[in-house]
């Protein structure tokens, strides 16, 4: 075990993954690209393509939690919610306070069969992200700036588009808006004085705009709203590096099932609701934080094997010519070629380094908060 921890930390190792990676998704991403012109002839078609296009990116970085971490995920919820996963269109909303939280989620779309049709209301920024951005473009996922006066029409529009999408999706949302710290904690607590609504602990204010937006304009398609509140074993604080780096982890996941009919149209009043949801994840965080783990039986859905398949299948695929033009280059000798070989290194361990930069909490999140950041826009 030992010599295996040793391994997983091995740079080289990592690089190589890192390689395999950002290699397939500009291919992936290339194939997406020559799928436009299916949009005007057949749309759903399109679509189906792009489902299973990036399944095969994300599930790469799935296979990093589940086969190179070993990190365990386990659910609190009752057999009669666990039968609906993967059977229908959902809603779900996650807190939003650790750097690998998208990836449990992604972890359970994946071992539910909804990982490639998985939606999300994401931030503008994350448009111009290599790989992530580019695969979430063509996956018509909806982008907003976080300013309603100029995302109201895009969003509208957006999510509408998504009402006859031919594959179960599970649409994310994280309803604070941005990841938890203690500096945003402290303003968003003294927001929810001035507005008399009672103080969170364990999360920020929600910001129940994009929920009950959402709602409103995928009523008819979504048949419930999925509440799932993640937290993790001996106070471990897991980060994307760290899954990199072979680290495991155990995860717990809270899941509570709504049906869409128990939540109330007017606006008002599912901001009402969706302030009271907090209410209730935020006791379920104290219950957490007592008693090491969720109230309620507990589920461990199996991991599968596609998400190792896939990743093996791109190794083979693009490590081979890899290896075989590294022994090229060091039998020649040619000093030209291995240094510029190892400056295609260098810059791709920056490159990889700062997409893992993507997800770390002190580079991420909005200027929530922040006067300063408020007087530059």
């Amino acid at each position: 075990m030992a010599l295996l921890a040793h391994l997983k930390s091995l740079f080289i190792l990592q690089l190589l993954m890192g390689f395999v990676f950002v290699v397939s998704g500009l291919i992936i991403n290339f194939i997406q690209l020559c799928t436009c012109i299916l949009w005007p002839i057949n749309k759903q078609l399109y679509r189906t393509i792009n489902c299973r296009l990036a399944y095969s990116l994300w599930s790469q970085l799935v296979m990093l939690l589940e086969w190179w971490s070993g990190t365990e995920c386990t659910l609190y919820t009752d057999q009669a919610t666990v039968d609906k996963f993967g059977k229908e269109h959902v809603i779900t909303i996650l807190n939003h306070n650790y750097e690998i939280d998208f990836l449990c989620g992604w972890t359970m779309c994946e071992r539910y069969g909804v990982l490639g049709s998985s939606k999300v209301l994401a931030k503008h920024e994350l448009l111009k992200v290599p790989l992530i951005g580019w695969t979430w473009y063509f996956l018509e996922i909806v982008f907003c700036k976080r300013k309603w006066e100029e995302d109201r029409k895009t969003v509208f529009k957006g999510l509408s588009r998504l009402k006859d999408y031919p594959e179960y999706m599970w649409f994310l949302l994280y309803c604070e808006g941005t990841r938890f710290t203690e500096t945003k904690h402290q303003i968003s607590m003294q927001v929810a004085e001035s507005k008399g609504l009672p103080k969170l602990k364990y999360h920020l204010l929600p910001r129940t705009k994009g929920f009950t937006t959402t709602l409103q304009c995928l009523k008819g398609t979504v048949s419930a709203v999925y509440d799932v509140t993640l937290n993790f074993k001996d106070n471990q604080t897991p980060t994307l590096l760290g899954i990199v780096n072979g680290k495991k982890y155990k995860a717990d996941l809270s899941v509570r099932r709504f049906p869409v009919e128990d939540i109330p149209d007017n606006e008002q009043e599912c901001a009402i609701w969706l302030h009271k949801l907090y209410q209730e994840k935020d006791a379920l965080q104290e219950f957490y934080k007592k008693e090491g783990k969720f109230p309620g039986p507990t589920i461990i859905p199996p991991r599968r094997p596609w998400t190792l398949l896939n990743f093996l299948f791109w190794a083979t695929l693009l490590l081979s010519p890899l290896i075989n033009f590294a022994c090229g280059v060091v039998v020649s000798g040619s000093p030209l070629l291995i240094i510029g070989f190892i400056i295609f290194l260098i810059i791709a361990s920056i490159a990889i380094r700062r997409l893992i930069g993507v997800t770390e909490v002190k580079k991420t999140g909005s200027s929530y908060g922040n006067p300063e950041a408020k007087k530059q826009n």
